[in-house]
């Protein structure tokens, strides 16, 4: 199955995503905290996080409809896209904008791991099962990403930090490009 790049790459994407996921969960409610962002109290940031994953719910109900509309790859693409811009308007701005555009991530997000886990797995056939639990496995890049970005954290700063998802969403939006076709299984 790993000989397949489509599937390969898209359990890759798995790794990418979840570990991506994670670090910004992880570190959102100390960024919050941030007197360069949005200075709020430790239990009002951790509340604050509710609204990234209310984003999340809200974006699956919206691309549920747009999948309907348009190619499953190009909108993992637009929605990695969008991630690495509102990450880096975060990065690159303080107060209320660096908080807020962070907390929107959880929107584009909503669609990556349903879509993903499609995109790999099409046109296994047979093998869907086995391939299935490959992806699964591939969720370890949550335990994987997040010591990278602290690390990254303790080097520099959390929103320098954040461009370790960064890197990870643009191998998202670069594979999403590159499955924008569906397979062909010949």
């Amino acid at each position: 199955l790993l000989k397949q790049p489509r599937f390969a790459l898209g359990a890759a994407c798995i790794f990418l995503y979840v570990g991506a996921e994670v670090s910004i969960g992880s570190l959102m409610t100390d960024y919050l905290t941030l007197p360069t962002t949005m200075n709020l109290a430790p239990e009002l940031a951790g509340k604050h996080v509710a609204y990234y994953w209310g984003g999340a719910m809200v974006g699956r109900f919206i691309g549920s409809a747009l999948l309907r509309r348009f190619s499953p790859g190009k909108l993992l693409a637009f929605a990695a896209t969008m991630v690495i811009a509102l990450i880096a308007i975060s990065a690159l701005s303080t107060g209320a904008i660096a908080g807020w555009s962070l907390l929107a991530v959880g929107l584009f997000n909503s669609i990556m791991f349903p879509t993903i886990f499609t995109l790999a797995s099409e046109g296994l056939g047979e093998r869907a099962a086995e391939g299935s639990g490959l992806i699964c496995c591939a969720i370890v890049g949550g335990a994987i990403v997040p010591p990278l970005t602290g690390f990254a954290a303790d080097l520099s700063t959390l929103a320098l930090a954040l461009a370790v998802p960064a890197v990870c969403y643009a191998g998202i939006a670069t594979y999403g490009w590159y499955a924008r076709r569906p397979r062909i299984v010949g």
